[in-house]
């Protein structure tokens, strides 16, 4: 078994410095005169879960395009266990741990569940540019994607093409892929979009779990105000680029600025 295969995630409590796990300092990002994200300073602490939510054009997109490596800011500083990362690659934020969901589900949709989800596993271990593989680090792949497809509750699904599934479950096989990697920090982008109510149940538990179970760091963008006030620990609102409100759900709903431009009465 390879060492990548056999390693396991480290839990994660929500203690210590929350500046030594995520943390952007005065970030901007300009498009020509368009100021997508304004002097956002955010921290985040290792093992928690925690929201972002604002209107369409608030800069929710651009922010996570700013920590995921997609964009480079144009002033500011972003930094990942202690690390400057303002100008580290895509391939070197994944490598080091920060793993992304895009709004629009990425998938493979002509293989298998077990096919998408094993190319994920392969990548994570550096087995995919190799022309071959042992037949004990074939049974390791075996065993982890077996492994995934327990945590995302997709038993009895394996073999189905994933084109062919519901939207919800090809948004859960994007999750397991995401998995794969063995993140230290989860970006969901908008998790739940398009979903129906039983299907949005299922990717909130699993959400749930996967922070309660795996102690993983999530942040997650998310329009639907009840998944957010029902299991995010902390909320960062964005207005017009800047960050509007920061702090618990408690301390959100009551946020007189946040209630009238956003959430209206909360009860």
């Amino acid at each position: 078994m390879t060492a990548a295969l056999a390693q396991k995630p480290a839990a994660a409590a929500v203690s210590g410095a929350a500046s030594s796990f995520l943390r952007m300092e005065n970030v901007s990002k300009h498009f020509g005169t368009l100021k997508a994200v304004d002097g956002v300073s955010f921290s985040m602490a290792a093992g928690e879960l925690r929201a972002v939510i604002g209107p369409n054009g608030a800069g929710k997109t651009t922010f996570f395009n700013l920590i995921s490596g997609l964009l480079s800011p144009t002033h500011g500083q972003v930094m990942f266990e202690a690390e400057d990362i303002t100008q580290q690659t895509i391939v070197r934020r994944v490598a080091m741990g920060i793993v992304r969901t895009f709004q629009i589900t990425e998938i493979l949709p002509d293989l298998s569940v077990f096919e998408n989800i094993r190319v994920g596993v392969e990548t994570a271990a550096g087995l995919n540019s190799r022309p071959w593989i042992s037949r004990s680090e074939r049974a390791a792949v075996n065993r982890r994607v077996d492994e995934l497809i327990g945590i995302v509750k997709l038993n009895g699904k394996s073999n189905r093409t994933v084109g062919e599934l519901a939207h919800g479950d090809q948004r859960v096989v994007e999750v397991a892929v995401a998995l794969s990697i063995r993140p230290r920090l989860l970006l969901l982008d908008e998790p739940t979009a398009g979903m129906g109510d039983t299907e949005t149940d299922h990717m909130v538990d699993l959400i749930r779990r996967l922070h309660q179970d795996q102690g993983m760091s999530i942040l997650f963008i998310e329009h639907d105000m009840d998944i957010v006030f029902g299991i995010a620990q902390h909320i960062t609102v964005l207005d017009q680029g800047r960050v509007l409100a920061q702090g618990t759900p408690e301390v959100i709903s009551s946020d007189p600025k946040v209630r009238a431009a956003y959430l209206g009465s909360i009860e």
